[in-house]
């Protein structure tokens, strides 16, 4: 079985079309392709703005007329993640889907069903002549995994109805009326590098085998960090003398990182110490996180010898690293459960001539995001880094009175005969930004059931796709 053998037939086939489309963020040019084809041969209008975002229209069916236009809302590109293992070229080669135990995965690679799953249910509203619904637009953004580009440059006159679902949440059965804003800190070391003679002896150290995910939905399962498991080490090594080489970790700024790596370089007389320290370090870090990290490794080899940074901005980095906050800042006290304020260690690069340090800030409180990123500021400015922010996005203010969201909630109790639980999301939506240019919209999310989204663990539940398009399908004939 593959699946376009899987129900609902339709959104299933046309979601195995997309995983063969490459769209990484900010190379959508395939995806907005086959959007466009998708279209011309429907006969759908289409529109498409300057910064590559699609629209694309259907009138009511008959008898529906009278409805109101309905906005289903989705982003075309999708987070680009690979187990190290996995050969793989995210713009050229299809997604490899297979099936294990009830849920769609990808092999090695992320699967892309965020936003892929959102996309097709909007895709098979506008072709299937059986479904009965008011006039729809269907938005498809770009860019929204790293910089929520398509969002901030929304094209004029793109949008005309009053209502917007967006497909882009992750748990069946909930229904988000609100979201997180957030604000990325970029931090540069100078630094300068000098060669080391004999006397030292060279390891690599990896972490891996972590589960990674969303930096916003899953920042509170107390998942591993690997910059700050790898940081914690180095900064109490520099007792026995190391130098650094070289630090790589995470990729993105919007993923808990998974994967990170460290060169160092240690004196011949405190090697066998160095040795055991990590040794003890493993155990422990190991039982530590035996709970959420189940497969975390970190494992030593033979590294060749390479030029290391200067000992002040070893010092410096390292001592960022530790002393930088990462996770749950604080929690909501107005809807129980709900992570306020966060922030994530997302990557340490070596770039050109600097090192490059990104965090993310996520909070639904504007005055906590912008003391977070602060707080994030204050520790890399001590250590002598360069900092600048991005600029950041606006949260969306939950409004319980909303109309679409009276619809959507009797929808689900009429199918499904229980309520559903209506609530925000720590992760950002796009909704926020679109409020700024249409602030008459009213607008709800939900989705069907994913997983390890943001890493090769990113997994689609099947059984709630068709409870999902099942939802979507009656809001849009009762929405009245």
């Amino acid at each position: 079985m593959t699946i376009k053998d899987l129900q609902p037939k339709l959104i299933w086939e046309i979601f195995d079309e997309i995983t063969a489309v490459p769209r990484p963020s900010k190379r959508e040019e395939k995806i907005i392709e086959y959007l466009l084809a998708f279209a011309a041969k429907h006969s759908l209008e289409a529109q498409r703005d300057q910064i590559g975002n699609v629209v694309i229209r259907k009138g009511a069916t008959a008898g529906y007329e009278s409805l109101p236009t309905i906005i289903l809302q989705s982003h075309m590109d999708m987070v680009c993640e690979k187990n190290s293992d996995t050969v793989h070229n995210f713009d050229t080669d299809p997604i490899r889907t297979k099936i294990v135990d009830g849920w769609v995965k990808a092999e090695g690679t992320t699967l892309g069903a965020d936003c892929g799953i959102g996309m097709a249910a909007a895709l098979a509203v506008l072709i299937d002549p059986t479904i009965e619904h008011g006039a729809i637009e269907a938005l498809f953004t770009v860019d929204e995994e790293t910089g929520l580009t398509g969002a901030f440059n929304l094209g004029e006159g793109m949008l005309t109805g009053k209502y917007l679902i967006n497909l882009d949440s992750e748990d069946e059965g909930e229904i988000f009326i609100g979201c997180a804003g957030g604000v990325d800190t970029l931090a540069r070391f100078d630094y300068t590098t000098e060669s080391l003679e004999g006397g030292y002896e060279l390891y690599r150290i990896n972490v891996s085998g972590l589960k990674g995910g969303h930096s916003g939905d899953d920042i509170d399962k107390g998942l591993g960090n690997a910059n700050k498991i790898l940081a914690a080490f180095l900064y109490d090594a520099q007792r026995y003398g190391i130098r650094l080489g070289m630090f790589d970790g995470g990729n993105l700024r919007n993923a808990i990182p998974r994967e990170a790596y460290a060169v160092v370089a240690v004196p011949e007389q405190t090697a066998l110490l160095f040795e055991t320290a990590l040794a003890t370090y493993i155990s422990a870090v190991k039982s530590l996180y035996a709970p959420t990290e189940p497969n975390l490794k970190i494992t030593v080899g033979q590294a060749a010898l390479q030029p290391v940074i200067d000992e002040d901005t070893q010092s410096s980095l390292l001592s960022a690293l530790v002393g930088l906050p990462n996770g749950v800042l604080a929690f909501s006290q107005t809807m129980k459960g709900l992570v306020e304020t966060s922030t994530n260690l997302a990557s340490v690069k070596f770039v050109d001539d600097k090192i490059v340090v990104t965090t993310s800030q996520r909070s639904s409180v504007e005055r906590a995001k912008r003391d977070a990123m602060h707080s994030i500021e204050a520790v890399l400015t001590l250590a002598g880094a360069e900092v600048e922010h991005s600029d950041g996005y606006p949260g969306w203010t939950p409004d319980p009175s909303s109309a679409l969201l009276g619809w959507t909630v009797e929808s689900y109790k009429r199918l499904f005969g229980t309520e559903p639980k209506v609530r925000a999301i720590h992760a950002g939506l796009e909704c926020g930004l679109f409020l700024e240019k249409y602030p008459h919209l009213e607008m709800v999310s939900f989705g069907p059931t994913l997983r390890g989204v943001h890493s090769p663990d990113e997994r689609l539940e099947i059984a709630t796709v068709d409870k999902f398009w099942a939802l979507l399908l009656d809001v849009l004939k009762s929405c009245k």
